[in-house]
């Protein structure tokens, strides 16, 4: 058997692939619900938290920085294990892909609510003083002027930050969520072949090359016009 051929045996063998394929697309399926899930709420929640600072109430910033300072400081690993093996001596638990999702909610949140306040703090001042001085409420203000400007501005980071926080779904396969990677090493076990992880790849790819190029998209649709 000539080197290529032992390649192509061991990474792209098809009688492994055509047995296995079924079992990494499942694997795709569990890891597109993760992810969206993840999405949505980590921004949502990061959204909220931001907005929250933006009031200036002592007590919620202080809590809110700590939130994030810590979530975006700790591993996403170190929580999974806590939680999944931890909690239930505390009487509390839950399932491998809740933990996943609860974890990697969070951990965006943390990083969400940094990005968009970081776009809040860089709308001027002057602003905020113009849309007050028309006779809108902060939360009006907020809404209609600031808001805006500053979505605007965090969409390139916020994108990549989302892809680089959905692709450790990966980490669910430590506690045995059924996503892509724990299927693909379930089937190299089994097979004793490395195609499954082909397989894998290969999903991963295109599960997440659209986002990434609609990050880089966003980055250049958004990005500052040089004078």
């Amino acid at each position: 058997m000539s080197p290529l051929e032992r390649f192509l045996d061991t990474f792209l063998n098809p009688r492994v692939i055509g047995k296995y394929w079924p079992d990494i697309l499942d694997g795709l399926i569990v890891t597109l619900e993760l992810a969206i899930a993840v999405v949505v709420t980590g921004i949502l929640v990061g959204l909220a938290l931001a907005c929250l600072r933006a009031v200036g109430i002592r007590a919620a910033n202080i809590a809110i920085v700590c939130f994030a300072d810590i979530l975006r400081s700790l591993p996403p690993l170190v929580l999974i294990l806590l939680i999944y093996f931890g909690f239930p001596n505390i009487g509390i638990v839950l399932s491998g892909p809740m933990v996943v999702y609860v974890v990697l909610s969070l951990v965006l949140a943390a990083f969400a609510e940094e990005i968009f306040w970081a776009g809040i703090t860089s709308v001027d001042k002057g602003q905020w003083e113009a849309a007050r001085s028309t006779g809108l409420g902060f939360a009006q203000t907020l809404g209609y002027v600031v808001l805006p400007q500053a979505v605007r501005l965090t969409l390139p980071p916020l994108a990549n930050r989302a892809i680089a926080i959905t692709k450790m779904t990966a980490l669910g396969t430590v506690i045995g969520v059924p996503e892509i990677l724990y299927q693909a090493t379930t089937a190299q076990s089994f097979s004793g072949n490395a195609s499954p992880l082909t397989l894998g790849a290969l999903a991963y790819l295109a599960l997440f090359l659209p986002f990434v190029v609609l990050a880089r998209w966003l980055e250049t649709r958004f990005a500052w016009r040089k004078a």
